[in-house]
């Protein structure tokens, strides 16, 4: 049926038959992605840091159910109310991850001898 086949050999480069040859391409060199500068000073403990998380948390839910309502009423398309509904979806997701390495770490320090 293919009788043809068996005379290609396996490894080679094509070039004895005649095939264009690929011309090697010059990788870019990665450029330093420089982060926008923060204007508001970062918390420096721990309790701040949940806090302002929790404030982002609830601002994020709270746009994302406006979102919602505008798009049962008509005004927001419906790739704006999937995207604000994916973003409170991963919005909680954290949420109850941060929750529960919160509760398994309480336990291991409750569990631990004195």
């Amino acid at each position: 049926m293919l009788d043809g086949v068996g005379r290609i050999p396996v490894a080679g480069t094509g070039s004895q038959y005649g095939l264009a040859q690929p011309t090697p391409v010059a990788t870019p060199t990665p450029q330093a992605q420089v982060a926008p500068a923060r204007t508001e000073p970062l918390p420096s403990d721990f309790g701040a840091v949940m806090s302002q998380m929790t404030l982002e948390a609830i601002s994020t839910l709270r746009a994302s159910e406006q979102t919602a309502i505008q798009g049962v009423r008509g005004e927001a398309t419906a790739q704006q109310v999937v995207e604000a509904v994916m973003s409170a979806e991963q919005t909680l997701q954290t949420s109850i991850a941060i929750r529960d390495k919160v509760v398994a770490a309480y336990l291991e320090v409750s569990r631990m001898a004195i």
